[in-house]
């Protein structure tokens, strides 16, 4: 027998959104939860992301009078993703769609404030089951002070590189902020609102960093342990179950024992160059250059599950995120394809899919139509409209826009390519100039009234919404028609991989004869994705990780329950 160092009742690997929601959920139903984390922050993949998450039926959306219910959900989930899989089997999405709202509901009561993020659509709001308004919702903007030592120890989030305290849900704000009265009021809001904190004093975390914040700050005052720089390096099975992990910190190695389990939410295997171009290869070859996900995200709580008999599915995937090169990634490059007068093309010069639609939906059109890289092509009418740096603008520089001022050098390094017309940009880049020129004219014909009849851009709200509001009638959709023009390469990032271990219904992790193995949960990016190869809206991977971090809580809650000893009087 196994000679334990510490002994709890279930083990979390990860810290991110799955891990300390369960941490939370086995504490509430009366487990001592440990969680473990091998990096010196807390907070994992979901500290450093936007931090919404989409639910649809949520208890918010019932506050604030947005129809919605569990019917329209599962006929959402069927119109996106398609027919169910193991992975993403029919139990699984009930689940998702059922337990959702139970755990907002749930952090909320415990603590965490969260708001709706009114506007921010489905991304395939147009199909049978969609939703216009939104179903994602975020934390509000929190004062970092409030975890007094730990402040620091919470991943740094997106908000942090560009100094602002902004909402995910007004991110697309800023990059228009001079294209409409209800953008710029947008953008004052959340200037007025950085320079007041910094006034006040205060550390406003908005984003992942608001959410995973609060989530630690709730663990923290119910005592349960977070032991950062604690890297898990094995799965310890006693009688055919998993019983513990073989962990390594600052003390050394050390055996811990989970009595009721061990969830494993350590995050994908982004980082882990290896290991993705093994299972990428054949489809979609990727080794991780271009991500942008965790960087302790790199694979062994995956291959040690592997190890251990489990079954896996869509580990060629991940939460694409279309990139320019690093050295642009702090302008809106990031988001120029779904602005008008913008395209995406292959390396034949053609475009290959509604450019405005999910980065995930884009990713996948890469690989699929020979766009790695692509090419994004606009016009100076783009460039004179929008700004080309993040940041915290001066206050005087609300009242005095600055859109347009593309940075010479980048021009000048090759990093943006400029040419008079279409056919010389073509011949700058390698492309064939008839086949650019063709389908730059070919657009123009439906953008100069605002219509893509080959690919539908601008069609749906979420198109619109995330377009130039200066635009009419297609946020989306203009001409590219005014020299000179542009072009820079754009590459398929990532956020994180999203295949892993296949999991029941209940997040138990199942062998390849489709049983569950004994004593083992998994949630988050380890685990296949309920959503299949798609992503239906804004945070569906961050409500998944937590959903199902919930589950495997309350499911190794009452399996201890289940096998308690009966006593008598």
């Amino acid at each position: 027998m196994t000679t334990w160092d510490a002994s709890y009742d279930l083990v979390v690997v990860g810290s991110g959104g799955g891990g300390l929601v369960a941490a939370l959920m086995a504490a509430d139903a009366g487990l001592n939860p440990v969680v473990l984390e091998k990096q010196q922050y807390v907070g994992g993949s979901t500290a450093m992301s936007g931090g919404v998450i989409w639910m649809p039926g949520n208890p918010l959306m019932a506050e604030d009078g947005v129809p919605d219910s569990l019917e329209r959900g599962m006929t959402y989930l069927q119109s996106v993703i398609g027919e169910p899989d193991k992975a993403s089997s029919l139990e699984r999405r009930r689940a998702f769609l059922t337990s959702g709202p139970e755990m907002l509901a749930f952090i909320r009561e415990a603590g965490v404030r969260l708001e709706r993020c009114e506007g921010y659509a489905d991304y395939y709001d147009d199909l049978p089951g969609g939703n216009a308004r939104g179903r994602s919702v975020e934390g509000v903007p929190w004062d970092g002070r409030r975890l007094g030592e730990w402040r620091t120890r919470v991943n740094p989030g997106m908000a942090r590189g560009i100094g602002l305290v902004v909402k995910t849900n007004e991110v697309r704000d800023i990059a228009v902020a001079y294209r409409s009265a209800a953008t710029f009021a947008s953008t004052v809001r959340v200037v007025l609102r950085t320079y007041a904190s910094r006034l006040l004093g205060k550390d406003l975390f908005t984003n992942g960093m608001s959410l995973m914040g609060q989530l630690t700050r709730i663990c923290l005052d119910r005592g349960i342990p977070i032991r950062l720089g604690t890297a898990v390096e094995g799965l310890v099975v006693e009688d055919g179950t998993v019983a513990g992990v073989r962990a390594a910190g600052d003390g050394g190695p050390t055996l811990i024992r989970g009595t009721a389990g061990v969830l494993l939410a350590a995050g994908g295997f982004e980082h882990n160059a290896g290991f993705r171009r093994a299972h990428t290869e054949a489809t979609q070859p990727n080794d991780g250059t271009w991500s942008v996900g965790n960087p302790g995200n790199t694979g062994e709580m995956l291959a040690a599950a592997m190890e251990l008999g489990a079954a896996t599915d869509y580990m060629d995937e991940a939460v694409w995120l279309l990139v320019p090169r690093a050295e642009l990634g702090g302008s809106t490059l990031n988001v120029a394809r779904q602005f008008a007068r913008t395209i995406l093309v292959n390396r034949h010069g053609k475009r290959f899919s509604n450019e405005s639609n999910s980065y995930v939906e884009l990713g996948r059109a890469m690989y699929a139509n020979d766009a790695v890289p692509a090419w994004l092509v606009f016009d100076d009418a783009y460039r004179r409209k929008v700004p080309w740096s993040s940041g915290m603008p001066k206050l005087r520089d609300l009242w005095s826009a600055r859109p347009g001022n593309l940075p010479e050098e980048w021009v000048k390094d090759d990093w943006i390519h400029r040419a008079g017309s279409i056919e010389e940009l073509a011949g700058g880049i390698g492309l064939d100039p008839s086949a650019l020129g063709d389908t730059v004219r070919r657009f123009n014909v439906g953008a100069v009234r605002g219509e893509d009849p080959e690919f539908h851009r601008g069609e749906s709200q979420y198109n619109r919404a995330l377009g130039d509001p200066g635009r009419a009638p297609n946020p989306a959709v203009g001409p590219i028609d005014t020299p000179p023009y542009y072009a820079t390469r754009i590459f398929p990032g990532d956020v994180g991989t999203s295949g892993g271990v296949i999991c029941d219904e209940h997040a138990r992790v199942l062998d390849h004869d489709g049983g569950p193995i004994p004593g083992l949960y998994a949630t988050g990016n380890m685990a296949a994705t309920v959503m299949g190869r798609t992503y239906p809206g804004a945070g569906a991977s961050i409500a998944a990780t937590m959903v199902f971090g919930y589950i495997a809580a309350r499911h190794a809650a009452e399996s201890v329950r289940d096998t308690a000893p009966i006593t008598s009087s």
